[in-house]
């Protein structure tokens, strides 16, 4: 399974202006040495990059800059949102919808596509209550728990709702799938 390189490009974009440019050329030059994929090689907004590769930097980043927190993926998960969905970003047409129904129901199985070349994802209101599941992925890890969670609600913040997340079921548990909802509540 590949993964935009806009998770990198952005998350790249975030970690230097938090850590400075330094400390990022610094880091990319031991991951290089730690993994070839990352010497010498130039990650655009459209590269794919295999999941297995994405998560070995993220790792990398939640332990050299944060302790090892892998909670982190989520800052990730809202960092990747607030670029994608901001005016001028990529995706952010999808916040033009007329209603937060059609918004989850088109917009997040459109916007997963966009990004993921593998797993299927389904998402639903019902109640004020969202509700997204994630199947058919090859890569069981957090990463995607975290960084999904984080993602769409950023994505729900961004429609002008704030949301309270809660994880159902974990592939990185031994779930068959990935499931969220998000209880909506005004902004």
């Amino acid at each position: 399974m590949n993964i935009k390189g806009v998770f990198y490009v952005v998350t790249k974009d975030y970690m230097i202006s938090a850590f400075g440019e330094e400390r990022w050329k610094t880091f990319m030059a031991q991951l290089a040495e730690k993994d070839h994929y990352f010497g010498n090689k130039t990650i655009m907004a459209v590269t794919p990059i295999p999941a297995e590769k994405l998560i070995v930097i993220f790792d990398e980043m939640c332990r050299e800059f944060f302790n090892n927190d892998k909670t982190r993926y989520e800052l990730f998960g809202k960092t990747g949102a607030k670029y994608a969905l901001a005016p001028g970003g990529p995706y952010n047409a999808y916040l033009k919808m007329k209603d937060i129904k059609q918004f989850i129901e088109f917009s997040v199985p459109k916007i997963w596509s966009a990004y993921f070349d593998g797993g299927k994802i389904t998402s639903r209101l019902e109640n004020n209550v969202v509700h997204v599941k994630i199947i058919d992925i090859p890569i069981r890890h957090a990463y995607f728990e975290r960084c999904v969670l984080g993602y769409f609600q950023q994505a729900i913040k961004a429609f002008g709702m704030k949301s309270f997340a809660k994880q159902v079921r974990s592939i990185a548990a031994g779930d068959n799938e990935i499931y969220f909802t998000y209880t909506l509540m005004d902004a």
